[in-house]
């Protein structure tokens, strides 16, 4: 396997700007079409209102435009609550998916933390506590139970003692 040449950051830097120059000839020229189409359009659809005539003339023209101008509001408004009630909908209806799939709980992990560090977790990282637990425990001695020999006594009898009990409540 033979590794080309690394370009040089100066070569890497021209290459570069030549991209960006060409890339915003490009979006000029896109904005300079979408003008044009947008012109046309307005040519082709909207012809120029015919001015000439009596005062009369254009005063029931521009009453036109008015009754035009608010049907078009009305449209839009119609338009705008059935978009809103549509999104209301749908927000409905994402609830009820969630609702119906249930919120998925992620595993939980062990994890092995000091007493220190559980305290700090819980009161934030403000505060700085730092308590052996350890020491405030009460020391406990161990007791050596020493039973006598004569408080053992026979197993047998301690197994036939039991057994009376267990007849006695057999019984009730």
């Amino acid at each position: 396997m033979s590794e080309g040449k690394k370009m040089t950051s100066s070569r890497r830097h021209h290459l570069k700007s030549l991209m960006l120059q060409i890339a915003a000839n490009w979006l000029a020229e896109e904005a300079k079409q979408i003008e044009e189409a947008k012109e046309a359009y307005m040519a082709e659809h909207c012809p120029a209102p015919d001015l000439s005539g009596d005062q009369n003339a254009l005063m029931e023209f521009c009453k036109k435009l008015h009754q035009a101008l608010d049907k078009i509001d009305d449209d839009r408004y119609d338009t705008e609550a059935k978009v809103a009630k549509a999104d209301k909908e749908i927000e409905e209806l994402k609830m009820r998916v969630t609702e119906l799939a249930g919120v998925k709980k992620p595993a939980l992990k062990k994890v092995r933390m000091s007493a220190d560090a559980m305290l700090q977790a819980l009161l934030g990282g403000k505060h700085k506590v730092t308590m052996d637990l350890r020491s405030n425990l009460k020391q406990v001695k161990k007791e050596v139970k020493e039973e006598s020999a004569e408080a053992v006594g026979d197993w047998r009898k301690n197994i036939e003692d039991k057994a009376d009990r267990k007849k006695m409540f057999e019984t009730s």
